[in-house]
């Protein structure tokens, strides 16, 4: 087997913590948040994400997303894969951005035999863990075959559920349909959801904040054994503190708190609360 030297892209949605971007390095293509008439690049520069939070309940008409520009990720993906022997490329899902495409286009002209394209089919570190796991596999093993079927079995047993605020924020953005969610207009509720092969998907329909987080604390724990895991919230630091401490005897010792991207919390609200975690099963 020969070894290869294989790299990462991935877009900001998957919220790979700044360490592990470093440790493996993994390049980010931002997407944009469009409001007050300027657009915005999700890089964590230009974009203050508590701030951002704080003024998103103000914002009327509620702000917009859309996929990176085709020069700028044409740009990142030529300047990575000149670096490697293969380009990995992870994504967010096809049916919530175009981003998928942009992403496409800009890998045209490139060896196909040299890049692997993936829909990772969730969101925030739904999508980040099968980053992380073909970075580690990468490193261990020089070898593709081994590297996609790590990002295979990470995403098969990668845990991704929140809590929201309510469904106000999915309702105007057009990622919901309520009736064919079966959630009506029960826009009073703690909605528990996930996103599955590009879906939003309701887990849970709960009347109190309370209820819907013991019920999180029961689905991380029903992940069993954790390899790695992710609190994740929208400005709602005092519920991912107590969500860890909830399950801090079976957390990793390296469990991240993350602050959602704005591409994300721009479609969720603020005051969501959630989990990623990846089950040890994931090493087979």
């Amino acid at each position: 087997m020969t070894f290869k030297k294989i790299g990462f892209v991935t877009d900001s949605v998957a919220d790979v913590p700044p360490e592990l971007v470093k440790k493996w390095n993994i390049r980010v293509v931002p997407i944009y948040v469009n409001y007050g008439g300027r657009s915005y690049l999700d890089d964590g520069i230009q974009l203050v994400r508590e701030d951002y939070y704080d003024l998103l309940p103000t914002q009327n008409p509620l702000p917009t997303t859309a996929a990176p520009s085709p020069g700028m990720a044409q740009e990142i993906i030529h300047r990575t894969f000149a670096e490697y022997d293969h380009l990995v490329i992870i994504t967010i899902p096809q049916q919530l951005s175009a981003t998928y495409n942009v992403l496409r286009l800009a890998v045209q002209d490139l060896p196909a035999d040299r890049v692997t394209l993936i829909d990772g089919g969730g969101v925030s570190l739904g999508i980040g863990w099968q980053v992380v796991a073909g970075a580690e596999v990468a490193a261990e093993t020089g070898d593709l075959a081994a590297v996609l079927d790590a990002i295979a079995q990470a995403r098969d047993h990668t845990k991704f559920a929140a809590m929201l605020a309510g469904l106000e924020y999915l309702r105007r953005s057009g990622r919901i349909s309520m009736a064919s969610a079966g959630l009506g207009t029960l826009l009073q509720i703690k909605p528990i959801v996930t996103v599955t092969d590009g879906a939003v998907v309701p887990l849970a329909k709960v009347r109190t904040a309370n209820r819907a987080k013991a019920e999180l604390v029961e689905m991380a724990r029903a992940v069993g054994a954790i390899d790695k895991l992710a609190i994740l919230h929208t400005n709602n630091l005092e519920d991912a503190a107590w969500l860890h401490d909830q399950l801090a005897d079976i957390a990793p010792g390296d469990t991240y708190t993350v602050n959602v991207n704005p591409a994300l919390g721009t479609h969720v609200g603020p005051q969501a609360v959630g989990f990623a975690a990846l089950s040890k099963r994931w090493r087979r």
